[in-house]
C-alpha cells in the first residue's frame, strides 16, 4: 500500500526579521498507485512540499500520513520512500553496480549475492545492464538518470518522490525519459509524486496534477480537467502553451464591453456570470480563436503583427487595445504579417473570470465538470 495524505501541511522558514510561508495549509490525498505531479512556478512551494514528505524538511504544522500511519516527524529512513533528485547525486568513486546497490547494502541484511541479483534485475529493467562496471563520469546524462532511478527502484518503496529529475537533460532525451518513467511507474504500480515547473511534463505524465502558487493549492485534478475547466485565472494562465489570452471586459446588460469591441453573450453565459462582479476577464485559448467568416457575430478587426510557422500550426500575434494576443492557426492557412483580419472568440469556448477574485465563473463547454480536490 502507498496511500499518502497531507492534512493542513504548513512550512514556514524563518529568515531573521521575516517569516516566509513556503507551504500554506495544504490538503492533498494521493491514492495507492497514483502518479501525482506537483506543478507551479519557481518558488510556489512544490519542492518544499516534496522535501517535507521525504522528511528532509520538518513541517511547521499539519500532518503527513502514509497508509494512515503518522510519519510527520519520522526520520527519512523510517518513511519507506525513495527520492530521485535533480542532480542525480551519484557517488563518483563508485561503479554503477555499487551506486544502485548501496542503499540495500547499508539498510538491509541481504547477502552480497542477493544484492547483486537485484542490482542486475534493476539494471536490465532500465536497459543499463552493460554499464554496471562503469563509473558516473563515463556515462551520459540520460544514463546517469537511469542509474539514479535504479537506486530508487531497487528499494521497492511504498512511495517514489521525484524532484525535477529531467531538468538537466536535452529536449529530445527528456521526451524519451518522460515516456520511460511513465511506463516504469505503471508497471510497478508504486505511488509517485513528481515535481516539475514544466507544464508539458505535468500534462503528459500525471494521472492527476496539483497546481501550486505562492504555497497554496490552486487546483487538483486530471490534466485535461485542469486545462479545460480551470478553477481560477492563475491555473488558466499557467496550464497550456501558448498561454490562454486574457481580455479585461465590463458587464453591460447583454454584452461584455471591451474598449475596442462589444461582445454579445447568450442567456446561458449571462446566467453563469450573474453573481460575479461587473469587472470581468474574458479568457480564450489560442487554439480556440478562429478567423472570422462572413456574418460571424462578435468578430473583432485586428492586424497580424508577427507570424511563427510551426508546421502543423502557425502562431499569429495580434493586438487589441494595445495588448498582444496569440492565435493558433491551421498551418495550411497562409497568413502574413501586416495582414488585416477579423478574429472570433466562439462563445462556447470562452472562459470568464471574476475580475476581483480571479475565480472562474464560466468555463469552456469542453471537458468534464471542475474537479474537486480530495482531502
Amino acid at each position: 500500500m502507498g496511500r499518502l495524505q497531507l492534512n493542513d501541511l504548513t512550512k514556514v522558514f524563518d529568515s531573521g526579521d521575516n517569516e516566509i510561508v513556503a507551504v500554506n495549509d495544504l490538503n492533498l490525498t494521493v491514492e495507492d498507485g497514483d502518479f501525482l505531479v506537483l506543478v507551479g512556478p519557481s518558488g510556489c512551494g512544490k519542492s518544499t512540499t516534496l522535501r517535507c514528505i521525504a522528511g528532509l524538511e520538518h513541517a511547521t504544522s499539519g500532518q503527513i500520513t502514509l497508509d494512515d500511519r503518522d510519519i510527520t516527524y519520522k526520520k527519512p529512513k523510517e518513511r519507506d520512500m525513495a527520492m530521485v533528485f535533480q542532480n542525480y547525486a551519484l557517488y563518483p568513486h563508485m561503479t554503477v553496480r555499487q551506486n544502485i546497490g548501496y542503499g540495500l547494502k547499508i539498510t538491509t541484511d541481504l547477502s552480497k549475492g542477493d544484492i547483486n541479483d537485484r542490482v542486475e534485475r534493476t539494471a536490465e529493467l532500465l536497459e543499463i545492464g552493460d554499464l554496471l562496471e562503469k563509473e558516473p563520469s563515463d556515462l551520459s546524462g540520460g544514463q546517469q538518470q537511469r542509474v539514479a532511478l535504479g537506486r530508487a527502484i531497487i528499494r521497492e518503496p511504498e512511495v517514489f518522490l521525484m524532484d525535477e529529475p529531467l531538468s538537466n537533460l536535452d529536449a529530445k532525451l527528456r521526451t524519451t525519459m518522460r515516456t520511460e518513467i511513465q511506463q516504469l511507474q505503471s508497471d510497478m504500480d508504486i505511488t509517485t509524486i513528481y515535481v516539475t515547473h514544466d507544464q508539458t511534463e505535468a500534462m503528459t505524465m500525471g494521472d492527476r496534477i496539483a497546481v501550486l502558487n505562492e504555497g497554496e493549492l490552486q487546483q487538483v485534478g486530471e490534466p485535461l480537467v485542469c486545462y479545460h475547466q480551470p478553477k481560477n485565472r492563475f491555473v488558466a494562465g499557467f496550464i497550456g502553451s501558448p498561454s490562454m489570452n486574457f481580455l479585461s471586459v465590463h458587464r453591460d446588460g447583454e454584452t461584455l464591453a471591451h474598449e475596442e469591441f462589444t461582445y454579445h453573450i447568450s442567456d446561458t453565459t449571462r446566467d453563469a456570470i450573474a453573481d460575479a462582479s461587473d469587472d470581468l476577464t474574458l479568457g480564450i485559448r489560442p487554439e480556440h480563436i478562429r478567423l472570422a467568416e462572413s456574418g460571424d457575430q462578435n468578430a473583432v478587426e485586428t492586424t497580424i503583427e508577427v507570424v511563427e510557422p510551426m508546421g502543423e500550426v502557425t502562431y499569429a500575434y495580434f493586438q487589441i487595445g494595445g495588448e498582444t494576443y496569440t492565435a493558433s492557426i491551421d498551418g495550411e492557412r497562409r497568413i502574413q504579417a501586416d495582414e488585416t483580419v477579423h478574429v472570433v472568440f466562439p462563445e462556447e469556448k470562452i472562459h470568464v473570470f471574476d475580475g476581483r477574485t480571479g475565480e472562474a465563473v464560466k468555463n469552456s463547454n469542453l471537458g468534464e465538470t471542475v474537479d474537486t480536490p480530495r482531502v
